[in-house]
């Protein structure tokens, strides 16, 4: 059976909606770390990758465990509960770096997202040489940011849908995609917070 069968267009739009506000929701309250400047910052954010990569995947595959409809219901707090955790490991690898300070929703954004919708990002950052060059959005443009990346997930969400109905096997490749998604997230962040970092103005 597949997701497309089980869910309807204006509630394919609604879940679009819905993750584009919690887009939103996110990148609005950057975390704060506890996480000192170091002195080996790549070796820190290795060991905290791989903390948070596990507590990813225990989240989402526990929340996956649940069959058939029930598992639908936790289909959106698994996406939020592995959120919460990669932005927590953004931006304690920022605090690595010595860039927590100054972090803009903008490079949560693109932490978070451009693995994943590396269509929608591609315009927030440019790399000149060594320095990362990330523009700033007005209050407008990041809504709309928001909701193509919504959409974007939402099309993610609904295909790991059929994996409800087959809870264990389907809760161990949620576990193991949602280890693999923070993996990619660090990756993102170190490459950006390693280098020099200019803001470029809202248009």
């Amino acid at each position: 059976m597949s997701s497309r069968a089980l869910t309807t267009l204006p509630e394919r739009t609604g879940l679009a909606q819905q993750m584009g506000d919690a887009v939103l929701g996110f990148v609005s309250r950057i975390p704060s770390s506890k996480e000192p400047i170091s002195a080996t910052p790549a070796a820190r954010a290795e060991a905290l990758t791989q903390a948070a990569a596990r507590a990813a995947a225990l989240t989402a595959g526990g929340l996956a465990l649940p069959p058939g409809p029930l598992g639908w219901l936790t289909l959106v707090p698994e996406l939020m509960a592995v959120w919460r955790v990669q932005a927590q490991l953004v931006s304690d690898i920022a605090a690595l770096y010595g860039r927590q300070a100054t972090m803009t929703r903008e490079q949560m954004i693109y932490c978070l997202f451009k693995h994943m919708a590396s269509q929608a990002v591609r315009d927030l950052t440019v790399r000149l040489g060594e320095r990362f060059i990330v523009r700033q959005l007005t209050t407008q443009a990041t809504r709309a940011l928001a909701g193509v990346i919504g959409l974007r997930i939402s099309e993610r969400v609904l295909s790991k849908g059929v994996s409800r109905w087959l809870p264990v096997v389907g809760a161990m490749g949620v576990g193991a995609y949602a280890y693999y998604d923070t993996r990619q997230v660090a990756k993102t962040a170190v490459a950006l917070f390693e280098r020099e970092i200019e803001l470029a103005p809202a248009d």
